[in-house]
């Protein structure tokens, strides 16, 4: 249980790791707001998912995605929201990740175009969204290429 914990533990810090890219964040918002912050980190979440829930154990993510959200609900309520809002504020980002993982689910077939309508839907976009696009094209590729694992072990450093 403590091994598998610790697994968790890794992957979500490298999720948070990649959603603090500050180019990235220069790109998606000019405010620097939760809210904004957590929308990145549901992205990077939502390709994350798409690329390891087919050859993934359906058990390991689900209880992973469980510990993702319960890590949400512990930051908003560091915040110091009430519980009336914490249960509203859990339900709109789980619509929201479920809308994004919708939206993306057929990324490798899409068209750069539409790539920015999908992120625009969700953010105001500076006039360059194709660095934007870019860069989850990129991250796409390199989860493709990286074994589960290496998001259990440690903390990786990889910018796109």
């Amino acid at each position: 249980m403590f091994l598998m914990l610790n697994e968790y533990v890794n992957i979500y810090n490298n999720l948070v790791n990649l959603s603090r890219n500050k180019s990235l964040f220069s790109i998606f918002t000019d405010k620097d707001t939760f809210s904004d912050r957590i929308l990145i980190l549901l992205f990077h979440f939502a390709f994350f998912l798409r690329n390891y829930k087919d050859n993934t154990d359906k058990e390991y993510l689900q209880k992973f995605y469980d510990y993702f959200f319960r890590q949400i609900e512990l930051s908003i309520r560091e915040i110091g929201y009430g519980d009336v809002s914490i249960n509203k504020k859990m339900k709109d980002y789980i619509n929201v990740f479920y809308s994004i993982l919708d939206k993306i689910d057929n990324w490798d077939k899409l068209e750069n175009e539409k790539k920015g309508e999908i992120l625009s839907f969700y953010y105001k976009l500076k006039d360059n969204h194709l660095k934007i696009v870019n860069y989850f094209n990129d991250f796409e590729i390199y989860l493709s290429k990286t074994p589960l694992k290496s998001f259990t072990k440690s903390v990786i450093n990889h910018r796109f």
